[in-house]
């Protein structure tokens, strides 16, 4: 009985990524050779991936079967909410960024809500938090101004420039840095990358509504998305959404980046190994253009890195949906060590895809995990 169940799932998971990659694209989609398809798991695999928006696209182009009514609804249904809430924050992106400006304070928006832009269907893109990035002087504007808006604040890891707080139903984190603390060498080079947003002008305007809102510059919001995608990787988890939204960026602007540079940068942050895996990836899995992925390489060492890695996004969820989360109620020092001791985990963990890089990155982590415990942050 359990080796049925267990081919009931893998055909379940085989069907996932044909719908997802089919969502992602817009192809036509065939479901007979997953006849087994656990309709219940494949809702779950999708909530758990923040795909469901994805998942329902893909239904709609299937050719070859007729799926179930209620199935199709149910997803249809929840697909509606989250267009809704999509457009629910776009009004408060704009009402947040015509408030700030006209407290002369001035920020990029990143993630979220900008890299949605990229994807066929903006508004399908389960949506999270409104994530923005400043200098230091607007970092510190910004907290002063949004406080008193406020219904709850976070505590704020102000070594990382990093404060979380609650405005009219929606989070919103501001961000000072977009440093992954993987290592000294690719904040460094982070720190550069967002000077050439912050104070070079490398920016790109989304239209939102009668609002310009505006984000960092292709190459820039590039570099970020993979070091975050690698951050939560190695920290906590990450789920397939968010290496999506790396596929659709890399896809709406194939033309407009500069490869010689991104190839620099990631040979300076020492990340080529990374890229090339993740890159795999996203061709093996998720359906990605070739000639829209660039530094790709077709060897099998990274077609079998990318497959650990599919096991691990779909163990873990959508960063770390899965994982058993440390209780809040616990003393804040024994917290933050937990938390330490789960990260050291994650790195051991991958250690078998990237040996050298995990170990580098573990002497980053005790090192930046026990000052932040030190320091209480």
């Amino acid at each position: 009985m359990k080796s049925v169940i267990v081919r009931k799932q893998d055909k379940t998971i085989d069907a996932f990524f044909t719908l997802l990659r089919s969502g992602l694209w817009g192809t036509d989609v065939n479901l007979f050779p997953f006849e087994e398809v656990d309709y219940s798991v494949l809702y779950t695999l999708a909530e758990e991936q923040s795909s469901v928006g994805l998942i329902t696209a893909g239904l709609e182009n299937v050719k070859d079967s007729k799926v179930p009514k209620e199935v199709l609804l149910n997803f249809i249904g929840n697909t509606m909410q989250v267009e809704q809430q999509n457009k629910a924050m776009n009004i408060f992106v704009a009402v947040l960024t015509r408030y700030l400006r006209t407290n002369k304070v001035y920020s990029l928006l990143i993630k979220g809500q900008g890299v949605a832009q990229c994807y066929k269907r903006p508004l399908w893109r389960a949506c999270g938090d409104v994530d923005l990035l400043l200098d230091s002087e607007n970092y510190e504007k910004a907290k002063t101004v949004l406080t008193p808006r406020a219904v709850d604040v976070r505590t704020e890891y102000t070594y990382f420039k990093h404060l979380a707080m609650v405005i009219d139903g929606w989070e919103v984190e501001l961000h000072g840095t977009r440093q992954t603390r993987l290592s000294r060498r690719i904040d460094r080079e982070l720190n550069v990358i967002q000077d050439s947003c912050l104070k070079g002008g490398e920016v790109r305007a989304w239209q939102n509504g009668e609002t310009d809102i505006f984000l960092p510059g292709v190459n820039a919001d590039v570099m970020f998305v993979f070091t975050h995608i690698l951050h939560h990787f190695f920290f906590e988890g990450i789920g397939v959404r968010q290496i999506c939204d790396w596929c659709r960026l890399l896809w709406t602007y194939r033309d407009d980046l500069d490869v010689p540079l991104l190839e620099q940068r990631l040979r300076k942050m020492q990340l080529n190994s990374e890229w090339k895996a993740f890159a795999s990836y996203a061709v093996d899995w998720l359906g990605m253009p070739i000639e829209a992925m660039p530094l790709y390489s077709n060897a099998e060492k990274w077609s079998r890195k990318a497959a650990k890695i599919n096991n691990f996004v779909i163990k873990v969820g959508n960063f770390g949906h899965n994982n058993e989360k440390i209780s809040r109620h616990k003393p804040y020092l024994i917290r933050k060590f937990l938390s330490l001791c789960e990260h050291l985990v994650y790195m051991l963990r991958h250690f078998m895809i990237f040996p050298l890089d995990s170990l580098r990155f573990m002497g980053e982590v005790i090192r930046s995990g026990w000052h932040g415990v030190m320091k209480g942050e």
